[in-house]
């Protein structure tokens, strides 16, 4: 695949496509908390990917930490964008919403509230710490293909990793203790928050 794909074949990024567009996507997600954007980096990923192709290796494993590492870069600069536009936005004066019951519409706001809750623990870590966390825990990463993925050496993914799951225990520990000002919906009995949820998934280990 590595070969194809250097060498241009539009068969072969169909298919890399097919196989990867999902994990990019919800990638891309996680780091940027809005749908449409995350859209929007899926599309642009694989547009830089086939741009760069020629500096592909042809020999290595899957293409995965390739392009999540090419997404990561894309939603950063999102992520400043949007910023930006969400500044200029809460300037102007709003327009009224109207309410859409519809049950599709009803869910995603659901989906999007809880997204935020997560994106909230995750905000208050550096941006190194986050890309690590996202690439290990959600896109399942082991630390090489971390390294891979960022352009760091390996010892890099594993003290940013070990950095940002002891910071998300210390927040879940002060939610816990200060519940008033934890923006989450009141957690199930057993069911664990968020922050305390992402900060003990497990993470792929290297076995090398």
């Amino acid at each position: 695949m590595r070969r194809r794909v250097r060498a241009g074949e539009r068969d072969a990024f169909a298919e890399l496509y097919e196989q990867y567009a999902a994990r990019v996507h919800q990638h891309a997600l996680w780091l940027t908390g809005d749908w449409a954007t995350a859209e929007d980096i899926m599309a642009e990923t694989f547009l830089a990917a086939w741009r760069s192709r020629e500096r592909l290796h042809e020999d290595g494993g899957s293409l995965r930490p390739w392009l999540l590492g090419i997404a990561t870069h894309k939603a950063e600069n999102a992520r400043r964008g949007l910023r930006r536009r969400l500044a200029f936005l809460a300037r102007q004066r709003q327009s009224p919403v109207v309410p859409d019951f519809a049950s599709e519409v009803a869910g995603r706001i659901d989906d999007a509230r809880r997204l935020e809750a997560v994106r909230g623990a995750l905000g208050r870590l550096r941006r190194q710490e986050r890309e690590v966390l996202t690439l290990c825990v959600w896109s399942g990463l082991d630390y090489r293909q971390a390294a891979e993925a960022l352009g760091v050496p390996v010892g890099t993914v594993r003290s940013r990793l070990s950095r940002a799951r002891a910071k998300l225990a210390r927040f879940a520990e002060e939610a816990q203790k200060n519940p008033e000002r934890n923006p989450e919906p009141r957690a199930a009995r057993g069911e664990m928050t968020g922050e305390a949820a992402l900060a003990a998934l497990p993470v792929r280990e290297e076995t090398a």
